[in-house]
């Protein structure tokens, strides 16, 4: 089983997979799964090299398992936490520890291995959220669990090692720290201004339209005022809602057409990049907060972050977020 290790000193945890070290020569790089190229366990056909679903949809009403899917979710085949056991939380010295715990999924997003999220229907964007709220509300139902993220790394230089469209989702018994520093900064927002920071963002942001390239009934997408990388991209939702799983039907319809809408604006003035997206979104044993507005972040991989970023933490922007939303605005609806 891995193990959750605390960094006494930043209070950061860690999963150290115990359970498959890796080699020296296991870190050789790997390679994206090209269309044609090496054989791709996410492929209709190829259902039983997968774990078996917990979710599909299906229009045709196929079996469980087979071909005629739109959408999979399954087990991840390496997870990095898993569903059975305890935590054990347990001291070891001045360190911390518990079982690595939780769960990792993967949403097989589309049976095309060719297309990518942008390249999806309005209705198949849709759907991938459908799948991942309905994956949380399952998960969260497990009292250990805290923390719920979904997220999605397209390309090798975001760390994909499968070209096939997916998204992944992944459950901790923790609260991340990224998370945390995330809930306290808008903690103190509310305890000082007696309002959500995201909503006066969502304001600001309109307001000013500077930063903003895109509105829609329910969102609000922009390069953010600090932005840490060239092209980041929030789309934040105009009503305030602390968690992802609690949006009603139509946000979630409005949601595939402006997530769609927006990386094919990305596409098409970045030439198809490489990117990260996340859903930040509140602990999920947590009631509604206040303080807190789920959202979704994106990162083109467009630059490479090195010493002076990982050692002060501070980040070095190449295009402004100005000039960043100009261009993606004047790419139109594409």
């Amino acid at each position: 089983m891995p193990e959750l290790r605390k960094d006494p000193v930043t209070g950061r945890w860690v999963i150290v997979t115990t359970d498959r070290a890796m080699r020296p020569a296991d870190f050789i790089r790997e390679h994206v799964v090209p269309a044609g190229g090496r054989f791709c366990p996410l492929c209709p056909g190829h259902e039983e090299k997968t774990a078996p679903e917990v979710l599909a949809y299906r229009p045709g009403g196929s079996l469980p398992n087979s071909t005629g899917w739109s959408l999979r979710v399954v087990p991840a085949k390496f997870p990095v936490l898993r569903v059975e056991g305890d935590l054990n939380r347990l001291g070891d010295g001045i360190y911390d520890k518990m079982n690595g715990v939780g769960a990792h999924e993967v949403v097989i997003e589309t049976p095309d291995h060719m297309l990518t999220l942008g390249d999806l229907s309005e209705k198949q964007v849709e759907d991938v959220f459908w799948a991942s709220r309905d994956r949380i509300v399952d998960l969260r139902r497990d009292i250990r669990l805290r923390s719920i993220f979904v997220f999605k790394g397209h390309g090798e230089a975001a760390g994909a090692t499968l070209e096939h469209s997916h998204s992944q989702i992944i459950a901790l018994p923790v609260v991340p720290k990224s998370a945390m520093e995330e809930l306290e900064g808008a903690k103190r927002y509310l305890d000082y201004r007696e309002r959500c920071i995201y909503c006066d963002i969502v304001r600001q942001e309109t307001e000013g339209g500077l930063r903003v390239f895109l509105e829609t009934e329910h969102y609000v997408a922009f390069c953010p005022y600090a932005s840490r990388f060239a092209f980041e991209t929030w789309i934040v939702p105009r009503r305030h809602r602390s968690h992802f799983e609690t949006v009603e039907i139509p946000e979630v319809k409005n949601l595939g057409w402006t997530l769609r809408t927006v990386m094919r604006k990305i596409d098409k003035v970045l030439e198809r990049p490489a990117y990260n997206l996340m859903v930040h979104s509140a602990p999920v044993q947590e009631g509604a907060m206040a303080h807190y507005h789920w959202h979704i972040e994106i990162v083109p991989k467009l630059t490479r972050v090195a010493g002076f970023e990982w050692g002060t933490g501070f980040y070095v922007n190449p295009t402004p977020p100005e000039e960043a939303a100009r261009f993606l605005r004047e790419a139109g609806l594409v």
